[in-house]
């Protein structure tokens, strides 16, 4: 048996992608049309979630040093400003590129990554909290994004229901 960091890293790197194929799945059995649905009346859209979503994963890029932004561009439309902005959003097929293109990139770097990689400070925390708040490492950021994207996810499915 692999040594216990690598288990427990490994159960956490699984529950991020279970929950990334749940979302691919969706996405697969969703049109553009009803991706921009609302998730119920006056609340964001699915597209406004899928688009928040990739915009936070592809942040997790740099707070991880494993490399820069792919869309920056995503952060002023998704995540600065709310779903009725009036800010042109890019259209679906753009939104569900970028969010294969992201999460594949980082779960390629999760699946390379050991427990001693996991459990170094990220680039948000300076060394001197580090060493005073050692649990402020990649792996949590990992575990904060992971119930960001099951809450998101949870919403997403009340636009499935919709469709039903």
């Amino acid at each position: 048996m692999q040594n216990q960091s690598d288990f427990i890293v490994k159960l956490i790197v699984d529950a991020w992608l279970g929950h990334i194929k749940k979302v691919d799945a969706l996405l697969a059995d969703w049109s553009d049309e009803q991706l921009y649905q609302e998730i119920a009346p006056g609340k964001n859209s699915g597209i406004y979630l899928i688009g928040h979503l990739a915009a936070v994963h592809d942040a997790m890029l740099p707070i991880l040093e494993l490399g820069q932004k792919r869309h920056p561009e995503l952060e002023e439309i998704f995540v600065t400003n709310p779903d009725k902005s009036g800010l042109q959003k890019p259209s679906a097929v753009l939104i569900r590129q970028y969010w294969k293109e992201i999460n594949d990139i980082l779960e390629s770097h999760f699946l390379k990554m050991n427990a001693n990689d996991w459990l170094q400070k990220h680039t948000i925390v300076s060394a001197e909290e580090f060493a005073t708040q050692p649990h402020r490492n990649k792996l949590n950021v990992l575990i904060n994004r992971t119930n960001h994207l099951a809450n998101h996810l949870g919403q997403l499915l009340l636009l499935k229901s919709k469709k039903e």
